[in-house]
């Protein structure tokens, strides 16, 4: 299949948010008083957008809506400020990034982290690459797996749905790739792992960035 484009992820897929993610998570939490959680039980807890990771975050009793949006207001101001301490690119993103754009492939990103930091995060890490559109979390746009920002990209780069590899490393990725009619490719750097992803849809499975040429 000549593919003409590739969609991605960002958190968990080019970039490792993981640590910067998990610190203002639990300075959220210590500042309410809740117990925090160890930075790996962040890679369960993200993929819906900072809403449902505050949300899985909280303890079970106290989920209640004006708890639940009194900390995120919280979280989102902390890692607003805090994004960047130890984010960083995965290895082999930038030769996999540049390798895509040798051969002509338009990349865009489609994440439900909020948009104005998806900019960001693109502009810091992310700026020697040509990406044709990035698409984070707005208030007009449902969050991945709905597939509108997905069937967004699709129009505005006028390149049927067939022609797009979708690379992503949670099951909401592979839920948003299939309902958008993308292929789905899990990539095993991220934050989950490889039965979870095909059980979700993932068609194809990489463990390192350079492999997604193997699919072109």
């Amino acid at each position: 299949m000549p593919y003409q484009a590739v969609m991605f992820d960002l958190d968990g897929t080019l970039l490792d948010t993981l640590e910067d993610i998990a610190a203002a998570a639990n300075r959220t939490l210590d500042s309410q008083g809740f117990p925090t959680h160890p930075v790996a039980a962040y890679r369960y807890f993200l993929g819906g957008g900072a809403r449902p990771l505050m949300e899985r975050a909280l303890p079970e009793g106290h989920r209640d809506t004006a708890t639940l949006e009194h900390c995120l207001a919280l979280y989102l101001a902390d890692v607003t400020q805090n994004w960047k301490t130890r984010t960083r690119l995965y290895a082999g993103i930038p030769e996999m990034l540049s390798a895509l754009v040798q051969r002509n492939l338009k990349l865009s990103i489609l994440t439900n982290k909020l948009h104005t930091l998806a900019l960001e995060c693109v502009a810091e890490f992310l700026s020697d690459w040509p990406f044709e559109i990035v698409l984070g979390q707005r208030d007009d746009m449902p969050r991945k797996p709905d597939p509108t920002g997905a069937l967004e990209i699709i129009t505005r780069l006028n390149i049927p749905p067939a022609d797009f590899l979708y690379l992503g490393d949670t099951p909401v990725d592979m839920k948003t790739a299939t309902a958008a009619g993308v292929f789905p490719v899990g990539v095993l750097w991220g934050f989950r792992e490889a039965p979870e992803l095909r059980e979700t849809g993932a068609q194809a499975l990489i463990a390192h960035p350079l492999d997604v040429l193997d699919l072109l």
